[in-house]
């Protein structure tokens, strides 16, 4: 078992915490059986899962591949947690500002179970011969899966000596580095995504802007393109009466709204959810509200959520397609959140949904702003009119580029600095610039 950080290069993109940096980390996990098959797992950077997979190696080299469901217990009791209970620590202060939502702070052993159990789904599928979608839930479901295009407002990274990539030309490549920040820019990057990888579905991140000027964005993206599904997420920026003025009536733009407003005067953000979604009457859908299976109940009970969003890094990949099962029981869509990535959570993604039963959204994913800069394997997954097709080869379907990985695990002990800080980028547009939950991060007039 080898436990590697790597770096990516990203795009100056906007959202309510700040800006991202001009890099982002990922931890790889990669284990090699006694025939020479190799199984790899991709799950989020920071030291915290770094160390924690680290001291995962003595409980994992060693153990049949066949008891891989053993191993990964194994692991869970040594993190000291049950998968899907909230683990309410962080490595420390400096991470936890960084991570700033409770979701990304209590699914850490999830993050560590994820790599692993990844890896080991890999190497089980190589051993049989089958795709891992095969070895999840009720087996495979569908032969490709849509993916939608996830667009961003973009700062100015001229404004900054930051080692940003400098966009020229006006196709994806191009427009992805250069700054976007009105509703016409928006609609471009989606147009420019359409054009490269042929999207119906978009998502656009708020949390930036005012209420009604992100929701005139979505507006444009649906003019650009009127038979595609678009929806925004201000990961709860909103209170409830910014939330309800901005969208209701708007269901002819906004497929769903993706945590529009979170908690406040003392109520939950199910609840306060919940109240959206019978005041507007639009569909909703989280990665914040419901992140795990308790959460998941009280989020069925009150009525608060349509679309669960499972990301398999942190809900694991059995977790993700257990939940869609229980979506497809009980009338709900599944859906999937991401985070920056490169091409193994890509794949990862795509058996996680190919096992989905029933309807299903189009699922997040930021490869389009990682494809065409680096990779981590010889032939990454290609999103083609909108969907990635489920691979028939066994496992994954994706092999390892060990000098891609090389180069950057290199990347990374230049450039990594712990977890992903976007405050530090903001505060070249926004002098002293600090987070606030409930205020967008740009517009604060």
């Amino acid at each position: 078992m080898r436990v590697i950080p790597v770096a990516g290069r990203d795009s100056m993109l906007l959202n309510l915490c700040g800006a991202h940096a001009p890099f982002f980390t990922r931890n790889l996990v990669l284990l090699t059986d006694n025939a020479g098959h190799v199984g790899i797992g991709e799950v989020p950077g920071g030291e915290g899962i770094l160390k924690a997979l680290e001291r995962a190696i003595s409980l994992v080299v060693g153990t049949e591949l066949g008891r891989w469901q053993r191993t990964l217990n194994a692991v869970r009791a040594a993190c000291g947690g049950r998968c899907g209970a909230p683990q309410h620590q962080v490595t420390n202060a400096a991470e936890e500002s960084v991570l700033r939502q409770p979701h990304e702070i209590n699914l850490r052993l999830e993050n560590v179970i994820a790599a692993v159990e990844a890896a080991l789904l890999d190497l089980f599928g190589q051993y049989l011969g089958v795709p891992v979608c095969e070895l999840l839930g009720n087996g495979r479901q569908r032969d490709s899966v849509p993916m939608l295009a996830y667009l961003f407002y973009v700062g100015d990274a001229a404004r900054t000596d930051l080692p940003y990539d400098a966009g020229t030309g006006d196709d994806w490549y191009g427009l992805r580095d250069r700054e976007a920040l009105t509703p016409q820019a928006i609609a471009c990057l989606a147009d420019a995504a359409v054009d490269r990888y042929g999207f119906r579905d978009f998502k656009l991140k708020g949390g930036v802007m005012a209420p009604e000027q992100e929701v005139e964005a979505a507006a444009a993206i649906k003019r650009h393109h009127p038979n595609g599904n678009v929806t925004v997420d201000p990961n709860g920026a909103w209170s409830l009466a910014q939330a309800v003025a901005a969208c209701k009536g708007q269901g002819h733009v906004l497929a769903y709204a993706e945590d529009p407003c979170g908690p406040e005067q003392g109520y939950s953000g199910r609840e306060i959810i919940a109240e959206f979604r019978r005041a507007t009457g639009i569909r909703t859908a989280t990665n914040m509200v419901a992140t795990d299976w308790r959460q998941m109940a009280h989020s069925y009970l009150l009525g608060a959520v349509d679309i669960p969003l499972a990301d398999p890094h942190f809900w694991t990949m059995q977790g993700s397609v257990r939940l869609a099962q229980l979506c497809h029981d009980w009338g709900l869509t599944w859906g999937s959140h991401s985070n920056n990535h490169f091409d193994v959570s890509l794949a990862m993604f795509t058996h996680c949904a190919a096992a989905a039963p029933g309807d299903i959204t189009a699922i997040d994913t930021h490869w389009i702003w990682q494809e065409g800069r680096a990779r981590l394997t010889t032939e990454p997954p290609r999103i083609v009119r909108g969907k990635v097709a489920v691979s028939d080869r066994p496992g994954l379907g994706v092999e390892p580029d060990m000098a891609e990985i090389a180069a950057a695990h290199a990347l990374y002990k230049k450039v990594a600095a712990g977890a992903r800080d976007d405050a530090m980028a903001m505060r070249y547009l926004v002098p002293g610039w600090t987070y606030d939950p409930k205020m967008p991060s740009l517009a604060r007039g």
